[in-house]
């Protein structure tokens, strides 16, 4: 009887063991610190939302635009000229044709959100291979390479409300916001 209980013990040990292996393997890994990572996370945040707008916006309406500001297709491509901008501040290799004048040419849905998507792989990768206490001049003045990225991150977000408000004027829900609404539960 006592050999029993050991084994059933050993057993319900080894289980025990096991499982709690199980869960240190599942469990998500911590998220990265440090500057790079949050504005990695903000740019990512953007990113997402930007990409799910920009497919949420039917083809005509890519032309459109209030009186005296940009078209929808100019604003996504104005985000993508920024992305590539901030990221040859911070030292990444310039990519051929990748400028304002280039981008803003781009009208096309499906054309908009390829160049979009790609502008920010490239900022992600800046972000992460640049040294953000390197020095460079910035709009005219003395700055580091941490303010770059930081305006990299906030002019994402900036445009973003742009184009909510564009959305909007549009009778276009933006998707995050749909998918919340659908999480609520019914008002009587």
């Amino acid at each position: 009887m006592r050999k029993a209980f050991m084994y059933a013990a050993m057993a319900a040990l080894a289980v025990g063991m096991t499982a709690g292996r199980a869960q240190a393997q599942a469990a998500p890994a911590p998220a990265a610190t440090g500057v790079k990572a949050e504005i990695i996370r903000s740019i990512e945040d953007a990113e997402g939302k930007l990409i799910k707008l920009a497919e949420r916006f039917p083809q005509e309406k890519y032309g459109w635009h209030p009186e005296g500001a940009r078209s929808t297709s100019e604003v996504f491509m104005h985000i993508a000229a920024g992305n590539y901008g901030y990221g040859g501040f911070m030292g990444a290799p310039r990519v051929e044709g990748m400028n304002s004048a280039t981008l803003s040419k781009i009208t096309d849905k499906a054309k908009v959100i390829e160049a979009l998507k790609a502008s920010f792989v490239y900022i992600k990768d800046a972000v992460n291979n640049a040294d953000p206490e390197k020095a460079l001049k910035l709009r005219g003045r003395d700055s580091v390479v941490r303010e770059a990225m930081l305006l990299a991150a906030t002019h994402c977000h900036e445009h973003m409300g742009q184009l909510i408000a564009y959305a909007r004027v549009n009778g276009i829900v933006p998707p995050w916001t749909e998918e919340a609404q659908a999480k609520q539960p019914a008002k009587n």
